[in-house]
């Protein structure tokens, strides 16, 4: 079954993040005990697809981190990485191959970008892969 993109669909899934916003984590009790550090720092892109990393905070803070800061990067992450500015980033697979290609030393965890892509077509669209 084909679901198209409609103004009601858009306004329901807004809605539904809206108020997933609103709706506050109950306080974890981690076996492990006490953090080593109750600080973070994450990248800050204006983009959709990083909105993982924004609803997030709410998590963090129910793991038990008190300083939870958004640092703005451009679209560099590895870089921000490995220069200690920002502990946890987003990006493509190529991009952190890359990174890790070069030596920098960060540590690539997946996936999160699986959601920011939709393949579009018509009935005459024919998609080939080798």
């Amino acid at each position: 079954m084909t679901t198209g993109h409609t103004r009601r669909r858009f306004l329901t899934t807004l809605s539904l993040a809206g108020a997933a916003g609103l709706i506050r984590a109950p306080r974890a009790l981690a076996a492990e005990g006490v953090l080593e550090t109750t600080s973070v720092r994450l990248s800050k892109i204006p983009a959709i697809c990083y909105a993982p990393l924004y609803v997030a905070e709410e998590l963090l803070r129910a793991e038990g981190f008190t300083d939870i800061r958004y640092v703005p990067t451009g679209i560099n992450t590895p870089e921000g990485i490995s220069r200690g500015e920002i502990d946890f980033g987003s990006n493509f697979a190529p991009v952190l191959i890359a990174a890790l290609d070069r030596g920098m030393p960060i540590t690539a965890l997946g996936p999160v970008h699986l959601g920011c892509f939709e393949v579009l077509g018509t009935k005459g669209f024919t998609a080939f892969s080798s």
